[in-house]
C-alpha cells in the first residue's frame, strides 16, 4: 500500500517536472528575444515607419517591446507609430510608460504633453510642458505650447460662462478657437453642438458631434444624439446607422434600443414603399405611405414625404382630385418642393384645368429655371391650355373625326334648323342663337374644305387670325371668308332642302 503511494506521487511530481520544462520552453519562445533579435524588430520598424508601412511597422514595434518591456525607446518609437496611425489615445499610454521608466525623457513629455493639449486637458499637459522647461528652460517649443495652455484656459472658462447665461453665439465663437488649439477635445465639441441645436442649425451640430462621438471611448449619449438630428432631417437611413453605433457599444442601452426600433420601423416602411413605386404597384404604395405617417405623425418632414409621393402614385393611377388633395398637403409643408408643383399640375391636366396646371408649372419654373422637365411640363400646359380655347368644329357639330362629308352636311342641316335666329322670340335669345349658329355654319364650312380640315387635325385653328398668318380665313372674323349673314346690309334669308 505504501509503495503504491509512492509510486502515485512520483509520477505526479514527474508529471510537474516535464509541465515546467515544457512552459519554461514556451516562455523562452515568447518573453526570452535575444537583444539581436530585438534589434532585428527595431530596426525593421524603423525602415517600415520611413517606407509609409504603419500596419507592419507596428507589428516589429509591438515584438520589440514584448522582448523588453524595460525599455524606454521601444515604447517611445512605437507611440510614434500610433501617432502616425492617428491614434493619439493608443499612443498616450506609452509616453507615459517611456517617461516612467526615464523620467528625463524631455521627447517624450514634449510629445505627451502635445497629445494633451490637443485632447484639451490644459491642466495636465501644463504640467509637462513646465517639466520639460525645468530641465531645459530654452526649449522653445515647450515655451510656445505653454502659451497656448494658458490661452486654452482662458477660452474654456469663456466658453463655460457664456453657456451658462445662453450667449450661444459668442459661446461658438469661442469655441471655434478653443477646437483650433485643441481639435482632439470631445467636449468642446459636444458644447458647441448644443449652441447649434439651440440656435436651429442641426446640421452644424452634426458636423461636430460626428468626430465627438469617436473621440471617446464610450459615447452612446452623442451617438444617440446624432440618430436623432439626422431623424428629424428625415434622414432615417443615417440616423439608423448612428443608432446602431450606439447599440454596438451596448445592446441594453434602452435609450438607444427604444429609439432603433421607432427609426427600423419607420425605415422599413418608406423603404418598401419606394420598392413599390419601382414595381408600379402605386396603390400599395400609397397605403404604406398612409402607414408611415401613422409611425411617425409628429416629424413634418415626413408627414411631406408621404404625402409629395402618394400625391405621385395617385397622378399615376389616374386619380386626380385626390391627388390634388394631397399635393396641397404636401405643398403647405415645403412650398418650393418642385416633385409636388409638378404631380399636382400633371394632375391639374387629367381634370383638363389647364389654367392651374400652367400655374404650378410657372411656380416650379421660379424655383429651378434651368429644370428640362420642369420647362416642357410648362410648354405643354400652355399649348393645352390654348388648344382647350380654340373651337372644336367636330365637337360642335357632333360629329367624329373620320365623318365623310354627306355626314357633315346632314348634322349641319339639322343644327342650323335648331339654332335659327328666326325660332326664337327674346333679344337675349336671339343673340345667344346667332352666336352658336356662325359656330355651326363655320364649323360646316372648315370641315368640308380639305385644305382646312387638315389643319383642324394637325391641332391648328384655321379661323383664328394668329393661325392664319395671312391666308385662309380673309376676314379675320369667326365667319368663313369674312362673310357674317347678320351683319347690317346683308339681306340673306337661309332656306333649307330636304331632299
Amino acid at each position: 500500500m505504501e509503495s503504491g503511494r509512492r509510486k502515485g506521487l512520483s509520477g505526479v511530481l514527474s508529471s510537474l517536472s516535464l509541465l515546467c520544462v515544457v512552459l519554461d520552453l514556451q516562455l523562452d519562445g515568447v518573453l526570452g528575444a535575444t537583444p539581436v533579435e530585438i534589434e532585428h524588430h527595431l530596426e525593421m520598424g524603423r525602415k517600415l515607419l520611413a517606407a509609409g508601412q504603419l500596419a507592419e511597422a507596428l507589428s516589429h514595434y509591438h515584438s520589440a517591446v514584448d522582448g523588453d518591456s524595460k525599455n524606454y525607446l521601444t515604447y517611445y518609437k512605437r507611440a510614434a507609430v500610433f501617432l502616425a496611425m492617428g491614434k493619439s489615445k493608443s499612443a498616450l499610454p506609452d509616453l507615459t510608460r517611456a517617461i516612467q521608466l526615464k523620467p528625463d525623457f524631455l521627447a517624450a513629455r514634449l510629445q505627451r504633453g502635445n497629445i494633451l493639449l490637443k485632447q484639451g486637458s490644459a491642466q495636465e499637459a501644463r504640467e509637462d510642458f513646465e517639466a520639460v522647461l525645468q530641465r531645459s528652460p530654452d526649449q522653445q517649443e515647450a515655451k510656445e505650447q505653454l502659451f497656448r495652455v494658458d490661452e486654452l484656459e482662458e477660452l474654456q472658462e469663456e466658453a463655460h460662462a457664456g453657456h451658462h447665461r445662453g450667449d450661444y453665439i459668442t459661446v461658438i465663437q469661442v469655441l471655434d478657437r478653443v477646437i483650433e488649439i485643441s481639435p482632439w477635445d470631445p467636449e468642446s465639441r459636444e458644447v458647441r453642438a448644443d449652441c447649434f441645436i439651440r440656435l436651429g442649425d442641426p446640421r452644424k451640430a452634426i458636423q461636430d458631434l460626428t468626430p465627438a462621438a469617436k473621440l471617446r471611448t464610450d459615447n452612446r449619449a452623442a451617438f444617440l444624439k446624432l440618430s436623432k438630428l439626422h431623424y428629424q432631417l428625415g434622414e432615417h437611413q443615417e440616423s439608423l446607422g448612428q443608432v446602431r453605433e450606439c447599440l454596438k457599444l451596448d445592446q441594453d442601452d434602452k435609450e438607444c434600443f427604444a429609439h432603433y426600433k421607432q427609426v427600423k420601423k419607420l425605415s422599413k416602411q418608406l423603404d418598401s414603399a419606394e420598392e413599390l413605386i419601382l414595381e408600379h404597384r402605386f396603390q400599395e404604395a400609397v397605403d404604406k405611405y398612409e402607414s408611415s405617417i401613422k409611425t411617425e405623425p409628429n416629424v413634418p418632414f415626413y408627414t411631406s414625404k408621404a404625402k409629395e409621393r402618394i400625391c405621385h402614385c395617385l397622378v399615376q393611377i389616374k386619380r386626380p382630385e385626390e391627388a390634388i388633395d394631397a399635393c396641397t398637403e404636401a405643398h403647405q409643408l415645403d412650398p418650393q418642393n418642385l416633385n409636388i408643383l409638378k404631380d399636382r399640375a400633371e394632375a391639374y391636366i387629367q381634370l383638363q384645368d389647364y389654367e392651374k396646371a400652367v400655374e404650378d408649372y410657372a411656380e416650379a419654373r421660379e424655383f429651378d429655371n434651368e429644370n428640362q422637365e420642369i420647362r416642357e411640363g410648362l410648354d405643354r400646359a400652355q399649348k393645352l391650355l390654348k388648344q382647350s380655347r380654340k373651337r372644336d368644329y367636330y365637337k360642335i357639330l357632333g360629329v367624329g373625326k373620320s365623318a365623310n362629308k354627306q355626314e357633315i352636311i346632314k348634322a349641319y342641316r339639322k343644327l342650323a334648323q335648331q339654332w335659327h335666329p328666326d325660332n326664337f322670340q327674346s333679344e337675349a335669345d336671339k343673340k345667344e342663337a346667332e352666336k352658336r349658329f356662325i359656330d355651326i355654319a363655320s364649323a360646316k364650312e372648315v370641315l368640308i374644305d380639305p385644305e382646312m380640315r387638315q389643319k383642324v387635325d394637325a391641332g391648328e385653328d384655321p379661323l383664328d387670325p394668329e393661325s392664319q398668318q395671312g391666308g385662309g380665313g380673309g376676314g379675320g372674323g369667326p365667319w368663313p371668308f369674312g362673310f357674317n349673314p347678320f351683319e347690317s346690309g346683308n339681306n340673306y334669308h337661309f332656306k333649307f332642302t330636304y331632299n
